[in-house]
């Protein structure tokens, strides 16, 4: 079968990147802790303070709520700034999955998906992109989930454009996307980490290395500015005047 042009874009990135790893984190619980134990850090950073919350305190709510606010409060530091709002996000998680959920958020999972997002939407910094990411890593639901990353590098690409706010520039993305992906949960979780893996070191925010990106002759972003990125790269080497 004749591959869509969003199945060509993410078999490119496969060939370029490597095949991912498949996530080592897909419980829901676990997934909103990962979100919330850290704010504006790297990856590494990050996991440090997960891989620390996990051995230090334990990922169980009653550990969370039983745990000294101080431990937290030292886990939270690992996560950078604001690490009061951070431990005190922790321990409302916990609460929230005990008093509401019986202490088993996996049991959400089994409802309609109206259901789901609305239960899910309960926590701290989760919205629809987090719910489609909890809902595509457990294997739930084959649907295509994007973070800030692989939304820009998929809306460059020429799925969607960019909207006022990002809830509309994510629905529209994902629309675009949406009759070209393959209702697979595996295809779809690799789709997602190349995207986010190119919008971080090839596709950035600012000053995107297009020179280097396999993906080119498939990219909207390039076709309208290849003229003024080339001009821009040949000026940056150009020795200076004297």
């Amino acid at each position: 079968m004749r591959q869509t042009a969003f199945q060509q874009i993410i078999a490119k990135l496969e060939k370029f990147y490597g095949r991912p790893q498949a996530p080592r984190i897909t419980d829901p619980v676990e997934m909103i802790l990962f979100e919330n134990v850290a704010y504006l850090v790297s990856d590494d950073q990050r996991e440090k303070a997960f891989n620390a919350l996990r051995a230090q305190v334990g990922l169980n709510p009653t550990d969370i709520l039983s745990a000294p606010s101080h431990k937290l409060l030292e886990v939270a530091r690992m996560g950078g700034m604001r690490p009061e709002d951070r431990a005190r996000k922790m321990q409302f998680i916990a609460r929230i999955v005990l008093s509401e959920f019986e202490g088993d958020l996996r049991q959400v999972l089994k409802w309609p998906v109206a259901k789901v997002r609305k239960a899910m939407k309960k926590f701290p910094g989760i919205g629809d992109p987090g719910v489609d990411k909890i809902l595509l890593f457990s294997q739930t639901l084959p649907i295509l989930a994007l973070e800030s990353n692989g939304l820009r590098a998929l809306v460059r690409l020429g799925f969607g454009e960019e909207m006022k706010n990002y809830a509309a520039t994510y629905s529209r993305a994902q629309e675009a996307a949406r009759n070209q992906s393959i209702e697979d949960c595996a295809w779809l979780i690799r789709a997602h980490l190349l995207l986010r893996r190119h919008g971080q070191e090839l596709c950035k925010r600012t000053e995107p290395i297009c020179n280097s990106c396999p993906l080119t002759e498939n990219c909207r972003y390039w076709k309208e500015n290849s003229s003024r990125l080339l001009r821009d790269k040949i000026s940056a080497k150009a020795p200076p005047k004297k």
